[in-house]
């Protein structure tokens, strides 16, 4: 199975990690959930993270294919438009993002917003393919997390958004709209029947207690000997009553409210209004 090269970028504001994937055959390139720098105290917007990202794809000159979202991201604002401007590429996302984008439309009151996913240049159906190079990229559908969540599987490696986390974390949340925690089992059991030692990346690291590193690559097999919510021993009642259990005591991520607006957009902030500045909104009292 081909081997793509993968280079890391680590943002420890977010806790994100942000993949640059090439075939080395070919230089053509894959950006996998990248991160626009946001200060919520300042509401400002910065590119330091993204332009390391876009340094990195010059000085190694790979040629940009596709800038890839594993989901509606509700913990960092997306860079995909400017990595687009600086780099090219198409932008792309799951299908059922239609689904997350007519929830929020009415949380946040967005009567811009389409919901046809037309912000993105591609949106993916489980089992469609991708080229990066020479190497042949497929979309596993993922749901559980969120409607629209994703895996992207390229060559040997497999992207698998916060469907999982390293093995001594566990899973990730399932309480957000659409979210369940009976699909998440599900999906999880898609990746874990991928070839043993396929690479499987994370797009968020936290340090599991007793881990003085941070984290993000592991494998199917580890997966499914090790983690701890969900090995090869864990049923899905036992799954779902433990997500669900945990769910119940989580706070809502930092930069949520932010987040969901722009990500929905596919990372296009807010046009201006009359003084050339723009706004996010802030729902107060909402259910």
């Amino acid at each position: 199975m081909s081997k793509p090269a993968v280079k890391a970028f680590f943002d420890e504001a977010t806790f994100t990690i942000t993949y640059v994937v090439s075939d080395r055959a070919t230089s053509r390139a894959a950006i996998v959930d990248p991160v626009l720098d946001y200060d919520a105290a300042s509401g400002r917007t910065s590119t330091t993270s993204a332009d390391v990202v876009v340094a990195y794809v010059r000085e190694n000159n790979l040629g940009i294919d596709w800038i890839l979202e594993t989901h509606v991201h509700a913990d960092h604002l997306s860079g995909a438009p400017y990595l687009k401007e600086k780099l090219g590429g198409q932008t792309a996302i799951g299908t059922n993002v239609t689904a997350v984008q007519t929830v929020f439309k009415d949380v946040f009151n967005l009567a811009d917003l389409a919901t046809d996913g037309s912000q993105f240049d591609r949106l993916f159906s489980d089992g469609d393919t991708f080229p990066v190079g020479n190497i042949e990229g497929r979309v596993l559908g993922t749901p559980g997390h969120t409607p629209a969540c994703i895996t992207y599987v390229i060559g040997d490696s497999a992207y698998v958004g916060d469907t999982l986390f390293m093995q001594d974390f566990g899973t990730a949340r399932t309480d957000f709209p659409g979210g369940s925690a009976a699909e998440l089992y599900a999906s999880i059991q898609k990746i874990l029947s991928l070839p043993d030692d396929t690479r499987l990346f994370m797009c968020h690291d936290y340090k599991a207690p007793g881990r003085d590193e941070y984290a993000w690559e592991t494998s199917v097999a580890l997966q499914r000997d090790e983690n701890i919510h969900i090995n090869k021993s864990v049923s899905e009642a036992e799954f779902v009553a433990m997500r669900e259990g945990r769910d119940k005591e989580l706070g809502m991520p930092k930069l949520i409210l932010p987040a969901i607006q722009v990500n929905v957009r596919a990372g296009q902030l807010p046009a201006p209004e009359d003084n050339d500045i723009r706004y996010l909104k802030i729902p107060l009292d909402s259910v």
